[in-house]
């Protein structure tokens, strides 16, 4: 499998770039994503041309638009670091990337809840780090998240399921993104939409099957298509995807296979086991009974097995 470009603030990573001289070396990033992901190490600090070691800087003023200081000597480094990331956001357009991981607090990359304080000193309100408020600007569509919230499962789980489809969505716009193409796609990704957000897939449908305005076709449905995806999936709405992928073996199963999956349907919406166990199952009927429409969706293998996101969730 080709690897997806991912950004990643280079701390990461294990490089020695932080104020202290230190690293934050993840590992699951490095040894279990590194597998399927390449990367393509940001640092902004470091890029906007300071030292490693250096004076440890934070947000001050206006969460909405702060300044970026040294704590100590109260150095002002926002014009350097808003120059260089428009720059180095530039380069970042041409890398093809299909999602980016930050580290968290960080008052350069930090996503959000990074500490903001007042000319007094102290904390206030939070906010975004300079580049990352930049990068999400620019590519608001692009999946993005932290260190610290890839920590949750189901977090975790939502944000790699994102990368995959915006990856898919770019080879759809390689292969010319043809009406008939987008039908496809559509097809392809619904029970997944289905798991986020029931409202989407109508909405994703509609763009669709609107003829009139093929030409914003392409960009309206990945921008509603990544807005409902952002929505967690639950128990409750899997539940429901469940029970409408066993609807399509209902003149298939016996009476006791047909229990038996109720079930164990039924004990993850209880949260006694993980998802991967319903989805593998209806797996192995997707394959016995060559159903063509569920053969197809990516609901059922949304990402590499061997990540075992699904087992956690």
């Amino acid at each position: 499998m080709e690897k997806i470009t991912i950004g990643i603030s280079m701390c990461l990573l294990g490089e020695k770039v932080r104020y202290d001289g230190g690293h934050k070396h993840d590992r699951y990033i490095t040894d279990t994503l590194g597998r399927y992901f390449d990367w393509v190490p940001v640092c902004p600090e470091v890029g906007c041309g300071l030292p490693v070691p250096r004076e440890a800087m934070r947000l001050v003023g206006d969460p909405e638009d702060p300044k970026l200081l040294t704590i100590r000597t109260g150095i002002d480094h926002t014009g350097r670091m808003k120059g260089w990331a428009q720059r180095k956001l530039d380069d970042l357009a041409k890398e093809g990337l299909s999602g980016f991981i930050f580290k968290s607090r960080s008052p350069s990359s930090g996503m959000q809840g990074v500490k903001v304080y007042s000319e007094s000193g102290m904390p206030g309100r939070r906010g975004a780090g300079i580049f990352a408020k930049a990068f999400m600007k620019r590519f608001p569509l692009l999946p993005a998240e932290d260190d610290g919230r890839l920590n949750d499962p189901k977090l975790r789980e939502n944000f790699i399921e994102r990368v995959f489809v915006f990856k898919r969505w770019q080879e759809f716009l390689k292969k010319g993104g043809s009406p008939g193409d987008l039908v496809n796609f559509h097809t392809d990704h619904k029970l997944l939409v289905m798991a986020h957000s029931p409202q989407h897939v109508s909405i994703l449908g509609k763009i669709v099957a609107n003829p009139g305005k093929s030409r914003s076709r392409p960009g309206a449905y990945i921008e509603a298509m990544m807005e409902g995806l952002r929505l967690v999936a639950t128990s409750r709405k899997n539940t429901n995807v469940l029970h409408h992928i066993m609807g399509y073996f209902k003149k298939d199963l016996t009476g006791d296979e047909k229990q038996e999956l109720l079930g164990i349907i039924e004990n993850y919406r209880k949260g006694l086991i993980p998802l991967v166990v319903p989805v593998t199952i209806l797996n192995h009927y997707v394959r016995k009974y060559g159903e063509p429409y569920l053969k197809r969706q990516h609901y059922l293998n949304p990402h590499p097995l061997e990540l075992m996101l699904r087992n956690h969730v």
